[in-house]
């Protein structure tokens, strides 16, 4: 009898999904490994296909440096996230998590692909972080992507996103502007305090502003938070290095 319980509770992908989520932020080749046997069970679980998309993007953010076979193998990954991202949706369009995953995936395959597919992305990446904000107005991470969006955008140069309008249709690129890049940002910050990548991306455009005061309270926070996701040891050295670099700056705004 206990042997067939136990087979029945393996057959159960909650119970994986609950193992994956067990497994947290720090350790998310574990927490993939449940979400794929959750969804060798039951392959539309919403919960295992915007979790897995979420898990397998932070194991490819790992693989850093530009050679080839790394970009192949972090590209793989990415585009195998996207299409569990896209399940998710297609399971239930009318929660937030999917409409992130899939922004915050294509959000990180983009920035490893051309002038044309990064476009292409980008309207995708928009509308879909757009929607899990309409969705859950408190949903930290779309707000970080649609700061981060904004950011990205108005970084590039004025010729850059010319050749973006005029070749690739990429006219709405018009719509970004630093006002939401902060506004955004500054929400992520406010809904989840102990974020470490959401005051880094913050200080980041504060720097881009010349707001080197507000910069140096985000990147000194850091330094006191705890470590909650596998990359936020780099991402507490970035914030050193960056504070390091503004020390001596005087506001420019």
């Amino acid at each position: 009898m206990f042997s067939i319980i136990l087979a029945l509770l393996a057959q159960n992908p909650a119970n994986h999904v609950a193992l994956g989520d067990s497994a947290g932020l720090m350790h998310p080749d574990v927490a993939l490994r449940h979400y794929q046997v959750a969804l060798a069970i039951d392959s539309l679980s919403y919960e295992a296909n915007w979790k897995a998309a979420r898990a397998i993007a932070d194991v490819a953010k790992q693989i850093q440096g530009n050679d080839d076979s790394l970009k192949h193998r972090r590209d793989s990954l990415y585009s195998v996230g996207r299409g569990y991202a896209g399940r998710a949706i297609r399971a239930d369009s009318t929660r937030a998590d999917g409409h992130y995953a899939l922004s915050m995936v294509l959000g990180r395959l983009s920035r490893t692909k051309g002038s044309k597919e990064r476009v292409r992305y980008a309207k995708i990446i928009f509308d879909e972080a757009t929607r899990a904000v309409q969705i859950d107005s408190n949903h930290d991470n779309a707000h970080h992507v649609l700061g981060a969006w904004h950011a990205e955008v108005k970084r590039l140069s004025g010729l850059q996103r010319f050749f973006a309008k005029a070749l690739f249709g990429g006219g709405f690129m018009s719509v970004a502007n630093w006002d939401d890049a902060v506004k955004h940002l500054e929400t992520a910050v406010r809904i989840a305090p102990k974020h470490i990548y959401h005051r880094l991306e913050l200080a980041e455009v504060y720097t881009d502003l010349g707001r080197y005061s507000k910069a140096r309270e985000q990147l000194q926070v850091i330094a006191t938070l705890p470590v909650a996701d596998v990359m936020d040891p780099q991402y507490k050295k970035d914030a050193a290095d960056l504070l390091a670099d503004i020390k001596n700056e005087k506001d420019e705004t």
